[in-house]
């Protein structure tokens, strides 16, 4: 029997009234169909984060406790003005070895681009970190349209299937990393 994987799903926006809650509830509503993965969600706003890069603090502490735990991430990101939100950077910089040697996924919205720019703009930032990015995502545009207020898809073929190969990959990548880094430590030969 396989061990469990323990899955961070990551709140890539903290705006009021955000869509990021619907397109969460989908993903996490469509996790059971996953039992390999351990989810745990963690919204940024649910830590009282320092505005500045404080070395100390209790929160960063709590937050890099939660992230250290994962086996591999999903970020669910919305794309503004062609990038990620300043709240995702503020909360992915205030840490360096909770990514590295870890698989990264994607679930994105936003307008036509379905905020795959952003996405695109996350994977050098992860590759920086010394993450491994899952080259499929999820992506929704015009999610406004799609999601009903509480997380259901209206539609869902095309979001199952993109769901489907992405978690196959992020299952694979996780379970290899994981044989890796229990093998050699990345901090190791990351230095």
């Amino acid at each position: 029997m396989k061990t469990s994987i323990r899955l961070a799903v990551i709140y890539g926006s903290t705006r009021k009234g955000r869509i990021c809650e619907r397109v969460v509830k989908w993903l996490t509503g469509e996790s059971a169909r996953f039992p390999q993965f351990d989810i745990d969600i963690i919204d940024p706003l649910e830590f009282a984060l320092p505005s500045s890069r404080e070395t100390a603090h209790p929160e960063i502490d709590r937050l890099a406790g939660r992230l250290g735990m994962a086996d591999a991430f999903i970020i669910v990101t919305p794309e503004y003005n062609h990038s990620f939100t300043a709240s995702l950077k503020s909360t992915i910089d205030l840490f360096f070895e909770p990514w590295q040697g870890k698989p990264v996924a994607f679930v994105c919205y936003g307008g036509i681009s379905g905020g795959l720019r952003a996405v695109e703009q996350l994977r050098l930032v992860f590759a920086e970190l010394h993450a491994v990015t899952i080259r499929d995502s999820v992506s929704f545009s015009a999610p406004w349209n799609r999601f009903d207020a509480a997380g259901r898809l209206h539609d869902p073929s095309d979001a199952l299937h993109a769901l489907d190969r992405m978690m196959a990959q992020l299952e694979w990548w996780t379970r290899a990393l994981i044989a890796a880094r229990s093998d050699r430590p990345y901090a190791d030969i990351a230095a």
